[in-house]
């Protein structure tokens, strides 16, 4: 292929299918942020695929949309994506109904068992790290152990710190740095910024990257694994990345905007021009 034949971005067809963050671009500590409804009504008036994303793996699909419901936003269960569901059809994709050694909760076990997975702490194939509100150091050691006896070492997500109520709390990323400095072993993150969980939301929608978009609130994660993965990237600036940070990055979103309330009628422009209204 010669650059002359190379496309824009703007040559692209229209969007049909979305893919947007949770936090920070939904919800903001539990609150839903103005024009997320309008968004989500919006996409299920014009029967238009989407998926939300979230890197957090401690809960199942069902609780976030439980959780979701209770901030006032109506998301169901099947439209949503969490890390734990990607690295589980990650590893059936690699290993099908293997063995793994899991450090997590709800949101990972259930994923795990449901692609068909044998948890055991006896000579696993994998070592599988989530996110938990109560790390074991015992669990921690064993993994290590492991690790070290050959067991590869997978994680949900990179992130160091997640929030609370009572301030920020260590994360996946934090433990799997413990654990890598104790094995030598560095581990596959599987969530963002890895473009494989958004190739994984495609197939899971049965799109195409070159007529999907992703919105996200952070440069370093959902801009970065949406460019990666061949999507068209919105940035919105309620959440993490602000428009100061925004050149401190060597790429950028195709666009920004200030909130999630600015992609509603963008997305009824692409939905037009798609002849789908």
């Amino acid at each position: 292929m010669t650059l002359n034949a190379i496309r824009s971005l703007d040559e692209l067809p229209p969007v049909t299918a979305w893919l947007t963050d949770m936090d920070g671009v939904l919800v903001h500590e539990q609150h839903p942020i103005p024009g997320a409804q309008d968004f989500l009504d919006t996409l299920r008036e014009l029967n238009l695929p989407f998926l939300v994303l979230t890197n957090n793996s401690i809960y199942t699909a069902r609780d976030l949309s439980a959780r979701l419901d209770h901030s006032g936003l109506q998301v169901p269960e099947e439209n949503i994506w969490t890390s734990a569901l990607a690295t589980a059809t990650f590893l059936s994709q690699q290993s099908p109904r293997s063995t793994a050694f899991v450090i997590g909760e709800a949101g990972l076990i259930t994923a795990m068992h449901e692609c068909g997975y044998v948890m055991t702490d006896h000579n696993p194939e994998f070592v599988v790290l989530g996110e938990t509100r109560s790390y074991d150091f015992a669990a921690i050691t064993h993994a290590i152990r492991l690790i070290e006896r050959g067991a590869k070492f997978i994680a949900t997500n990179p992130d160091a710190t997640g929030p609370s109520q009572e301030g920020t709390l260590p994360a996946t990323g934090a433990i799997a740095a413990m654990i890598q400095e104790a094995t030598n072993k560095a581990p596959y993150f599987v969530g963002k910024p890895n473009s494989i969980m958004f190739r994984a939301a495609l197939n899971r929608l049965d799109v195409h990257s070159e007529t999907t978009a992703m919105i996200g609130d952070r440069m370093n994660t959902d801009v970065q694994a949406g460019i990666e993965a061949g999507l068209r990237t919105h940035l919105v600036l309620t959440g993490s990345t602000k428009r100061e940070d925004i050149e401190n990055y060597p790429y950028r979103a195709y666009q920004v905007h200030e909130s999630i309330a600015d992609l509603v009628p963008l997305v009824r422009e692409n939905a037009k021009a798609a002849g789908l209204i």
